[in-house]
């Protein structure tokens, strides 16, 4: 299936030299976790408070791109130091959500936007990470296939942002642009359980 997911290990390995110069710093892969996860509450926050200022959404996908970096290098720095515990695993998974949560938000709270299916997108994001955590009670492993993932979504709520920062008119776009992610959500719930099953 076609995601941006698949484009991690490129990404993981254009960030590697860095995760040396971390770890020298006695920075662990959880505390990249959480860090990142604050900051993306703070940014969430931010943008709903101060939504009348259009132009602090074109922050948005400079954030995103930073936060997929932080995801990825708590997991080089997780797996390439011997940093990986029980503890991460749980951090990692809920901060992913918690994040994502707060970064999704912002939209709902926009007058030319209709917050209930901002939010039914949120929920759908959160139960499209559950479908993939939920591998792991069968015995599975995590899946994180697409066309939907987390990359995926922040690819295009930057596209979003970058449309609300110009101003453009959300009228004739906004509800079946919405609708399209909603299908896709599900459908890569499907392919998340699908996966584990198979």
């Amino acid at each position: 299936m076609i995601s941006i997911y698949k484009l991690k290990p490129w990404f993981q390995n254009l960030l590697r030299p860095i995760c040396f110069r971390i770890v020298e710093r006695g920075i662990t892969a959880n505390n990249v976790t959480i860090a990142s996860a604050i900051l993306s509450v703070i940014t969430g926050l931010l943008l709903i408070f101060l939504n009348s200022y259009r132009a602090l959404f074109f922050i948005l996908p400079f954030f995103m791109l930073l936060r997929m970096a932080l995801n990825a290098i708590d997991g080089i720095i997780a797996k390439d130091f011997n940093m990986k515990t029980n503890e991460g695993a749980i951090y990692n998974e809920l901060c992913d959500v918690v994040s994502d949560t707060f970064l999704y938000l912002p939209f709902a709270f926009l007058p030319e936007y209709n917050s209930t299916i901002v939010f039914i997108v949120i929920i759908l994001s959160v139960i499209t990470e559950m479908s993939g955590v939920l591998a792991f009670s069968i015995g599975a492993e995590r899946s994180y296939v697409g066309p939907m993932g987390k990359s995926d979504r922040a690819f295009v709520f930057s596209i979003l942002a970058i449309v609300v920062g110009y101003g453009i008119d959300p009228d004739i776009y906004s509800t079946p642009f919405f609708l399209i992610i909603i299908l896709l959500l599900i459908y890569t719930i499907y392919n998340r359980i699908k996966s584990a099953l198979g």
